[in-house]
């Protein structure tokens, strides 16, 4: 069970912020000139930013393992979590995958693993189609997930538009 904290979104909860990143061991803040914030995840690379007052409330929590993250609720109704060395975020509900299947929370680097799952399902003699369709939905729901709280996920959105069309070569 976890446990959780509730503040309102202000300047001494955005150093709080600040501080728990600065202290985690995969991610890094910069405060850019704009007041936007940026949040490096060292895994990927990838970068998760905001402006404070997209911010309408914090919470200080506890997993199940006592492991303190943040969880920081947006005025556009997402969520992202902040765990020592992820950023984590919901993935989005696809038509035809069966969203209670998947984790409540996902990572960009789920992006990869599900792709490498893609490309070895891609590669077995026979019936993998139906496989490969259930994984291409879940790359999706965790694509569109972490674009809507505000990755930039151009780079893995080609990734398996380029993965299909050279199979569809390679079949040719």
């Amino acid at each position: 069970m976890s446990s959780s904290n509730k503040h309102k979104s202000t300047i001494t909860d955005l150093d709080s912020i600040l501080n728990y990143v600065d202290s985690s061991r995969g991610l890094k803040a910069k405060l850019g000139e704009s007041g936007r914030i940026q949040i490096y995840q060292d895994l990927d690379g990838k970068v998760f930013s905001f402006f404070a007052h997209d911010i309408s409330e914090i919470l200080h929590r506890t997993d199940a393992d006592g492991k303190p993250f943040i969880q920081l609720n947006m005025k556009g109704g997402h969520k992202v979590l902040f765990t020592d060395t992820l950023i984590g975020f919901k993935p989005v509900e696809t038509i035809g995958l069966d969203i209670s299947r998947i984790p409540k929370v996902v990572t960009t680097p789920d992006l990869l693993s599900v792709f490498e799952a893609i490309e070895e399902s891609m590669g077995a003699e026979s019936g993998a189609d139906t496989e490969v369709e259930i994984l291409k939905k879940v790359y999706f729901s965790i694509l569109s997930g972490g674009e809507q709280v505000g990755f930039d996920l151009s780079f893995e959105r080609k990734w398996l538009n380029r993965l299909i069309a050279s199979k569809s070569r390679a079949c040719a």
